[in-house]
């Protein structure tokens, strides 16, 4: 039997850092889709405070899972 896989895409953002925003989005995507193998990270954006700290990381996943 083949094996199928899909790739969706989802944005997530965090105050904590990049590898939190990444962690977060595959975490809450995870309990909606089953089976997942893999993400790609395809963006990375920050936001910033006008003295140009960082206030938030914001990131675009591309996750892939496996079909069942």
């Amino acid at each position: 039997m083949n094996a199928i896989a899909k790739t969706i895409e989802i944005n997530s953002s965090s105050s904590l850092g990049l590898e939190d925003a990444i962690q977060g989005g595959l975490t809450k995507v995870s309990r909606t889709i089953e089976n997942i193998r893999g993400a790609w990270v395809s963006d990375i954006k920050v936001r910033t405070s006008p003295d140009g700290r960082i206030t938030e990381w914001r990131t675009c996943l591309r996750v892939t899972f496996v079909v069942e």
